[in-house]
């Protein structure tokens, strides 16, 4: 050990990762080097060299619904295919430039995802639940050239931006050029920065405000390394990681990467497959004997109340939402062979914390330890000052991990960093005695519906413009399943009737399935400052007395 690494170790408490010297918590996982920052290299490009040699034999992806599968060769063979076509400028498409992707998931979205960062273009995912209108405005905000989407969702693209249809002949064409499965091509030209932006992801912000965040290539690389660094040893057959969030959020989006980077079979549930809900992710499990899955608390949930029997499964990672201790216990109890590792992240920070082991999946109500190459601190809320172990607070983050920036938004960025770098999460946490994080709540005012985030604010403008309604606000109301919904506190003009009803499906018709009104009160005021903004924790007391009415 060198003496500048002794004097860091000497300085870190090595039961919390507590440094004194900056009063900040730093991961007790081992230390993991990583490529030196200013090297050229793309998250692709990082991503081959960690797989062997020969290629797995095992599928890189497999439909969950039908069986097709897609090999290893055959997965760069079409990401080589792709890349041909990118840098012959047969598809519009260049460094810097950024593709926006509305389509559900489907075995070619990570073939996609892989070409695009390969020639340096910003993958920038949005939900294809999203109407029209929530469209352009993602769009304009992130400044694409071309979309790619597939039939049932081009409608909802803007007018005049060109679009490339993933289920098309045209899209399939270009994944099977005369290039060899075994064409030992680099995937990247070595033109591309650590530093250059990957992807572009959306986050609500509480004003109501969609706030476009640009994550470099190197978030994806750190991240990925840390996962390699855990998997380096022996696997099992056929390892294989049923992935149940979406590819187009920011826990799906990289869980997709990381899959093929570690070498795993991800098992995609495709449109098919996500019809039949709940069960049919059991059941996909169940006939694939998936090792692994990456669900939001709502599937844990389900997955304790059914019958199924998923011998092969060895762990369950959660996370995109808090999960509730009884949930945990009860999934203990039904699935005593299987580690619910809880993890934390963010769209702007990337993965925070994880739980990496049955020792560590045993302190239910945590969400693991701080992560490779993460540093954390906690602040007084008040004061800002640092606070040392135990002592509740604002989580603050840096690392490589973390976003550059929100694009185009000099104000947000302002607000979310500080004047040293760290990135303020908005969540009120802790560290205990042993290291393990705690969330205890939300500073911000999002509402997690399953693993959504629902902006209050948004909602309310909504609301507003139905001219029955004199004043609304919107509140996170508590719910099993789905952790929190979005509930409507209303106050109806003078000789108004408007029901319940005709509140939800006013909202209903204007926003995204996720983003629903889906409990109304009606009150006499909503509580507000001189200044009038909505006293968003008196709404709880507000609205106590009143009757709430039945989902």
């Amino acid at each position: 050990m060198s003496s500048a690494l002794a004097e860091r170790s000497g300085a870190i408490d090595a039961r919390t990762g507590y440094r004194a010297t900056t009063r900040s918590f730093v991961s007790l996982r081992p230390p993991l080097p990583l490529p030196p920052a200013d090297a050229p290299l793309t998250f692709p490009a990082f991503a081959l060299s960690l797989l062997p040699s020969p290629l797995p034999a095992h599928p890189a992806l497999l439909d969950a619904a039908t069986g097709e599968a897609v090999s290893y060769p055959a997965f760069l063979s079409q990401v080589r295919a792709l890349v041909g076509a990118l840098r012959s400028r047969a598809v519009p498409l260049g460094r810097g430039d950024v593709a926006f992707v509305l389509a559900p998931a489907r075995l070619d979205v990570p073939v996609l995802y892989f070409a695009l960062l390969a020639v340096g273009v910003v993958v920038s995912p949005a939900n294809p639940a999203l109407t029209a209108g929530e469209v352009a405005r993602l769009v304009a905000l992130s400044g694409a050239s071309v979309a790619f989407a597939v039939s049932s969702t081009a409608a909802k693209l803007p007018a005049g931006l060109p679009t490339i249809l993933l289920d098309s002949p045209h899209f399939r064409s270009l994944l099977h050029s005369d290039q060899g499965e075994n064409d030992p091509a680099p995937l990247d030209t070595g033109a591309v920065c650590q530093s250059a932006t990957a992807t572009i992801q959306y986050s609500s912000g509480t004003t109501g405000r969609v706030k476009a965040a640009a994550l470099p290539h190197r978030s994806f690389i750190a991240q990925a390394a840390g996962f390699h660094a855990r998997h380096v040893r022996p696997r099992k057959v056929n390892e294989r990681t049923l992935m149940g969030a979406p590819m187009f959020h920011s826990m799906g989006f990289f869980f997709a990467l990381n899959g093929l980077a570690q070498g795993l079979t991800t098992v995609v549930m495709t449109d098919a497959a996500t019809r039949a809900g709940l069960r049919g992710m059991l059941e996909a499990a169940q006939r694939w004997e998936v090792t692994e899955m990456t669900v939001a608390p709502p599937v844990v949930l389900g997955m304790t109340k059914d019958r199924c029997r998923l011998t092969s499964l060895v762990r369950v990672v959660c996370g995109g939402a808090p999960l509730p201790t009884s949930v945990a216990e009860q999934f203990r109890r039904r699935f005593p062979h299987v580690d619910l590792c809880m993890g934390y992240g963010s769209t702007e920070a990337g993965g925070i914390s994880l739980m990496i082991d049955r020792d560590e999946c045993s302190r239910v109500g945590s969400a693991g330890r701080i992560s490779h190459n993460v540093e954390v601190k906690i602040v007084d809320i008040v004061t800002g000052e640092p606070l040392p172990v135990g002592r509740k607070g604002e989580l603050c983050v840096r690392g490589p991990s973390i976003m550059t920036g929100y694009v185009g938004d000099d104000g947000a960025n302002t607000a979310a960093f500080d004047s040293e770098g760290w990135l303020k999460t908005g969540d009120l946490c802790y560290i205990d005695e042993d290291g393990f994080l705690f969330v205890v709540d939300r500073l911000k005012e999002l509402i997690k519906y399953k693993a959504y985030q629902v902006a209050p604010a948004e909602l309310e403008l909504v609301l507003q413009s139905l001219p029955e309604i004199m004043d609304a606000a919107v509140m996170p109301y508590p719910h099993e399943e789905a952790g929190e919904i979005p509930m409507a506190l209303v106050v109806r003009q003078p000789g108004s009737k408007v029901t319940e009803a005709q509140v939800m499906e006013h909202v209903a018709k204007q926003v995204a399935p996720y983003k629903k009104v889906r409990k109304v009160v009606f009150v006499d005021s909503i509580p507000k400052s001189p200044a009038g903004k909505i006293l968003r924790r008196q709404l709880s007391d507000h609205m106590q007395p009143c009757h709430v009415s039945r989902l």
